[in-house]
């Protein structure tokens, strides 16, 4: 028997990237930038299939990444680690049998380790609302104060493989009703499982300014070096507790923060440039003077010359 068209989800779509910030324009209607914090060569992969009112995908990442992220509007976002050690959300650390969670139209940040995979699933709000109202699931609002979610091992596994199974089936088109209700079933089970995850640390919420404070001035300060002196005038902090902020909230200290920031800026501006532009150029501007010590710190995180990146985009 031959479907409808409208009766069958859009097939399957895979999309590989060899640029961590070209990998986050790749999910659809997110709003996403990331930055490599590992050193090496990008590689990165995206299983998506998105219907109507839900997106479910699975992301790969070789490198580790600060990630900010905008997801789609009166939605909300359940991410699921294949592993959640080493990965934080909005500064704070996953533990095992947790998952993410955010509401769309507002930002979040992700850290993520090497390699990383996880199972993404949004879903428009108002549907996930009919379908619990219909099934009798009562949702919490949890969600939107806290990121983290603790989910029964069990149930973490099965909604897993669920997802595992819809992206990687090879047998043709299934109906668009089809995915809609198994992937229904998959979120409600995660979020009608929900358990208190463990409380935050007192110092949490102080350290978490602290970074906030830095990374606000960072972006207002974008072409010239930023002294730890000038961050802890800026925070009114130590030199010890701004190193503490830093890796408790990110996983990296105050100085490679910066260091990372500006390499991946001017790799944004190489990515981006004029044909008229040099190497010289963008990395001067950017507040690089010692040119032979970027290209080698360039090449050393990224894998290849600032000429090779520049001369691909041109």
């Amino acid at each position: 028997m031959t479907l409808p068209s409208q009766d069958i989800a859009p097939k399957k779509c895979m999309q590989e990237a060899f640029d961590a910030d070209e990998h986050a324009q790749n999910l659809t209607r997110w709003q996403q930038q990331y930055d490599q914090l590992s050193a090496g060569r990008f590689y990165g992969r995206l299983d998506e299939i998105e219907l109507p009112a839900m997106q479910v995908f699975k992301e790969h990442t070789g490198q580790a990444l600060r990630q900010d992220c905008r997801v789609w509007a009166d939605s909300l976002w359940l991410g699921i680690p294949t592993q959640a050690l080493g990965s934080r959300i909005n500064g704070q650390a996953l533990e095992a049998h947790e998952v993410m969670c955010q509401p769309g139209g507002h930002d979040f940040e992700l850290v993520t380790p090497e390699p990383f995979d996880i199972y993404g699933l949004v879903i428009r709000m108002p549907l996930l609302q009919a379908t619990a109202q219909r099934q009798g699931v009562i949702l919490d609002n949890d969600w939107h104060g806290s990121p983290r979610r603790s989910v029964a091992p069990e149930t973490l596994r099965a909604v897993s493989f669920l997802l595992e199974r819809l992206l990687s089936n090879q047998q043709g088109a299934i109906a668009e009703n089809v995915h809609q209700d198994i992937l229904l079933t998959g979120l409600l089970e995660v979020l009608k499982a929900n358990q208190t995850s463990h409380e935050l640390p007192p110092s949490y919420t102080h350290r978490k300014a602290v970074v906030d404070r830095v990374k606000r001035y960072v972006d207002e300060h974008l072409e010239g070096p930023v002294t730890m002196e000038t961050l802890c005038e800026l925070t009114h902090v130590s030199r010890r507790t701004l190193q503490y902020s830093f890796t408790t909230i990110l996983g990296i200290s105050p100085l490679q923060f910066l260091r990372l920031t500006r390499l991946n800026r001017v790799r944004r501006a190489l990515r981006s440039a004029e044909s008229h532009q040099t190497v010289t150029e963008i990395a001067t501007y950017w507040g690089f003077w010692h040119l032979g010590q970027f290209a080698h710190d360039y090449k050393r995180q990224f894998g290849e010359r600032p000429s090779q990146t520049l001369s691909t985009t041109n």
